[in-house]
């Protein structure tokens, strides 16, 4: 199977904070951010395998700071790392003052796609070849966090985490 490099995978989304997508303090809600984060990371996803993709599960998702009614958001998404049928992508949420214009980073997130065929069954997709310096940060430690997360829910055995095992070492 053909591989493919993280910069194929990019996706990104803009977003302007409405009255609807907020709470009573004028904040964006958390579960539009998460709607918002699905579908953009679903297209990252897709772009890899250019198949049908499917969430199967959201591992991190940091709501470091509010997201003000008027502000600017846009989504930045990449595979990270491609596994058999799995794929995790990394997205980087910007916020835009609509009043000055500056950008700050607001927000992360790591969602996992799994590809599927047309009667929803796992297929396997191409590998992941990551080319920049962050890029090949975030390959490694996709690994560890399936590792963590295999180890969780009782599929590995701690002493078979290889990648967990060589950051005590």
């Amino acid at each position: 199977m053909k591989s493919v490099n993280a910069k194929s995978t990019f996706a990104s989304a803009t977003h302007i904070v409405l009255p609807n997508n907020t709470n009573t303090l004028g904040n964006l809600m958390g579960g539009q951010l998460l709607n918002w984060l699905d579908v953009i990371g679903a297209i990252s996803a897709h772009r890899h395998c250019r198949r049908v993709v499917v969430t199967a599960s959201v591992g991190k998702v940091a709501f470091q700071k509010p997201i003000k009614l008027g502000d600017i958001v846009t989504i930045e998404a990449k595979v990270s790392r491609a596994f058999t049928s799995s794929m995790e992508v990394v997205m980087d949420v910007w916020v835009e003052d609509h009043i000055t214009g500056k950008k700050k980073r607001h927000n992360e997130a790591i969602y996992t796609f799994v590809a599927v065929d047309q009667i929803g069954r796992p297929i396997e997709v191409p590998e992941l070849v990551p080319e920049s310096e962050q890029e090949q940060e975030r390959f490694e430690g996709a690994l560890r966090r399936r590792q963590l997360n295999l180890i969780m829910a009782g599929k590995l055995s701690p002493k078979d985490a290889v990648e967990l095992k060589s950051l005590f070492q």
